[in-house]
């Protein structure tokens, strides 16, 4: 396929762009190149670019891959269902993280109290992370989120679930942007398959 990034030249970006090529994809710079030909275009911008890329794209009738947070997605959604396209976001394209918010979601039904603690990056601009947001919505029991901001990290997060004598800690690390790739290939695979609209999360494609 033909691949316009958006954001090539940032942090998931720069790791990205290699490893779609290595895959067989054809990269092109969204913002240079623009994304018309393009058979998808990904986003991993900043949330106040977000919309301004994705209407661009519908504009030449290419659906998004969203990989940036803390965007207006009620409005990508409505914009996605009226061009007939879809568009699809992740709060987080790492498969393991999918698999640690499967598992707060399945230990929230035994340990209701539970609180978040998500540590990213001081150059993350959105706090609490969407990673924490999602999984505090499928755990349903609104749990405290504490976030950090700070040089040397990359993403991680731990949900702690408390219970008389016990507690039990679920966490995930990213330790490399290498570790969205392989979510952001299955996203491109599957995101013209997907209804007109906005699909959120990684779980819907696994």
């Amino acid at each position: 396929m033909r691949v316009a990034v958006f954001g090539l030249g940032g942090k998931v970006g720069s790791v990205l762009g290699p490893a779609l090529e290595t895959a067989g994809h054809e990269v092109v710079d969204g913002r240079e190149a623009g994304p018309e030909g393009c058979d998808v275009a990904v986003d991993f911008t900043r949330p106040d670019a977000v919309e301004g890329n994705v209407e661009r794209c519908l504009a030449a009738g290419v659906p998004v891959v969203i990989g940036t947070t803390g965007f207006h997605a009620e409005a990508v959604d409505a914009r996605a269902r009226e061009a007939g396209l879809p568009c699809f976001s992740a709060p987080n394209f790492s498969q393991g993280a999918a698999l640690m918010m499967r598992l707060a979601e399945e230990a929230a039904r035994t340990f209701p109290r539970a609180e978040i603690v998500e540590l990213h990056h001081e150059g993350k601009r959105d706090a609490p992370s969407g990673t924490a947001k999602a999984t505090a919505a499928r755990m349903g029991t609104e749990p405290a989120i504490h976030s950090v901001r700070l040089p040397g990290l990359v993403a991680h997060q731990e949900v702690i679930f408390g219970g008389p004598g016990e507690t039990l800690t679920i966490r995930h690390d990213t330790t490399s942007r290498e570790a969205f790739a392989p979510g952001v290939l299955l996203a491109l695979e599957k995101v013209r398959a997907l209804p007109p609209g906005l699909t959120v999360g990684l779980e819907a494609l696994l």
